[in-house]
């Protein structure tokens, strides 16, 4: 499979939105640890519910995750875990702000396809924001059952998948007890998706790409 590669000037300004404090972690950790690591990558980081706890863990994770990034803004918010469609209009005015913001040339956000109402009310709102960006729909593996047929992929190294993994379980203390929570689970969907675009390591990451434009220039 012929990779299309991103561009290599930069700095490549990426935005990762997260309904709560491991979904950008799960989700697409390693992409970011793969990006950071390769380019110039400047990241904003959003999760948009979290407690005292829960935004410690979640400070902590982007700190390891963004460590070799050419800069880094975290914003962690406190909207109400599990009530984001009862909750829309104030999480719209936030997601309004960052239109004043640099705007993203990469968007990393929640599938449209999650069963879980938090992360369909951020995939929907980060559409409705950034109508004109290129968004990339990560996946959150769970008891739902709702993983579908993703159609972009970023192969993963063994060291990425590795640091991932570390990463996600010491920093959540709080998940642990959390049946879906596992290495062995993280490690199985990576592989799946890895031999699905046949990644030179076996592992992968993929995405729902709704729309792309490509440019020679």
């Amino acid at each position: 499979m012929m990779p299309l590669a991103l561009p290599r000037g930069g700095p490549l300004r990426l935005l990762g939105v997260g309904a709560h404090s491991d979904d950008i972690e799960i989700g697409c950790g390693g992409t970011i640890l793969t990006w950071t690591s390769a380019l110039p990558v400047e990241v904003t980081w959003i999760v948009l519910s979290a407690d005292d706890e829960r935004e410690r863990e979640a400070r902590a994770a982007a700190a390891r995750f963004l460590a070799k990034a050419a800069s880094s803004h975290v914003d962690v918010k406190r909207f109400r875990n599990g009530f984001f469609p009862h909750e829309g209009a104030s999480i719209k005015d936030y997601f309004e702000s960052l239109k004043a913001r640099p705007a993203p040339d990469l968007i990393l956000t929640h599938t449209a396809d999650d069963r879980h109402q938090d992360h369909r009310v951020v995939n929907e709102l980060t559409w409705n924001t950034f109508r004109n960006h290129t968004i990339l729909e990560y996946e959150i593996p769970k008891y739902d059952g709702d993983l579908g047929r993703p159609n972009l992929y970023v192969p993963l190294s063994r060291a990425v998948l590795a640091e991932k993994v570390k990463i996600a379980i010491e920093s959540f203390a709080s998940q642990r007890d959390k049946h879906w929570f596992s290495e062995e689970l993280f490690r199985g969907l990576a592989r799946v998706r890895g031999m699905e675009c046949a990644a030179p390591d076996g592992h992968a990451e993929a995405f729902h790409a709704r729309k792309v434009v490509v440019s020679a220039g």
